[in-house]
Formats: structure tokens, C-alpha cells, sequence
């Protein structure tokens, strides 16, 4: 047991962060870009220990976007939104659907490009298109766009598949339990979106 424990502390160490992410992610606190720093950091060294290179590349990126996931909640804008207000859930606008779908499509092929050229990934096509995903489903998070959370049950699911194959298994359990909350999460959120435009139809008929 200690020897397992001993090969897989990272793995168990990120994968309690991720609890505390998700969580917090759930009750939408603003807090979870602190713990988006910290987990996805350690996460590089993580995934390139299994030759999870594109996961690397994404954990590198999320460590960066989570600055820019803290701001946007702090000091962000969207029309309609009060001074006092703050950043609100909101559907994702249809007018980005095109765009945000060319954008996943061309990451999804420029990571798989790099994975199958200068990697020896043995599973490009699945890890390219998790990272890629992932990539939007973070800015939809950072935007606090209620679709984020089908991103999620995507990447979380197939993940899960992937860290089983790679022997990863904290992980694994871990993005198992993120599709589970990520269905949950799905309905919190839009539950705290009605709400809040309740409460702003209230103050402006007023």
C-alpha cells in the first residue's frame, strides 16, 4: 500500500485539489480560478510522467487561463449587467456557434499534428480532441455560460476512459465522479440563472 501510494502521490494530490475545484465550481464561487492555478500546475509534471503530452500542453494552459478566469468573474461585463451585479450565468450566444466551432475544429487538428509529429502519444486522435474541447469548455467557464457544463461531461467521460488505459487511476475515479457533478452541476446552474434574472426583472419593474 505504501508503495502504491508512494508512485501515485501526485495523482492522489491532484485529484483532491480537483474535488475542491469542482465543488467550488459547482456553488459557482470565484475561488475555484485560486485552486485552477495551483492544480493544473502540478498536472503538467503529472500527465508528461505518463506521456499524456497533449493533457500536459492543456494543463499549461489552464494554469494561464485561470488568471484570466479570475478577472472576468471579478471585473467582467455582460449587457445588461448592473454596476453592482455581479458577472451572471447566461446562455451561450448563438451567434458564437459557428466560430467557436471552427476554433475547436482547427485546435482539435493542430493538436493532433503536434501529438502524432513530435510525440509518441498513443492516442492522438482521443487526447487531441479532449484538450481541444477542454480549451472552450474552460472559456464558456471563464465567460459563465451555462453550455459549459456539457463541454465538461464530454471531456470528463472520455478522460476517464483515457487515465483508466494509462494507469492513472485517482484520476481517473476523479473525472468519473466530474461527469456525476457535471450533470448536477448543469442543473445548479441553471437554476441560480433563473434566479438571478428573477430577481433583476423584480428590481427593474420596481
Amino acid at each position: 500500500m505504501q508503495d502504491f501510494l508512494a508512485s501515485h502521490w501526485l495523482d492522489f494530490l491532484t485529484t483532491v485539489l480537483g474535488l475542491i475545484y469542482i465543488w467550488l465550481e459547482y456553488r459557482a464561487s470565484i475561488a475555484l480560478w485560486i485552486v485552477g492555478v495551483i492544480m493544473p500546475a502540478l498536472d503538467i509534471i503529472l500527465y508528461w510522467s505518463h506521456g499524456l503530452y497533449g493533457d500536459a500542453g492543456l494543463a499549461a494552459y489552464y494554469t494561464l487561463a485561470a488568471f484570466y478566469g479570475y478577472m472576468v468573474w471579478k471585473f467582467g461585463k455582460k449587457r445588461g449587467q448592473t454596476d453592482k451585479q455581479q458577472l451572471p450565468i447566461t446562455h451561450f450566444p448563438l451567434r458564437l456557434v459557428v466560430p467557436v466551432l471552427a476554433f475547436f475544429l482547427a485546435a482539435w487538428g493542430l493538436t493532433y499534428y503536434v501529438l502524432i509529429t513530435w510525440t509518441n502519444s498513443t492516442v492522438p486522435v482521443l487526447d487531441s480532441f479532449t484538450n481541444a474541447l477542454s480549451i472552450v469548455g474552460l472559456w464558456t467557464l471563464a465567460r459563465k455560460y451555462l453550455e459549459q457544463w456539457l463541454f465538461w461531461m464530454v471531456v470528463d467521460l472520455i478522460s476517464c476512459v483515457l487515465y483508466v488505459q494509462k494507469g492513472i487511476p485517482f484520476k481517473a475515479l476523479l473525472y468519473g465522479l466530474y461527469v456525476v457533478i457535471a450533470v448536477m452541476g448543469w442543473f445548479r446552474w441553471k437554476k441560480m440563472m433563473n434566479n438571478e434574472q428573477n430577481i433583476e426583472q423584480t428590481t427593474t419593474a420596481l
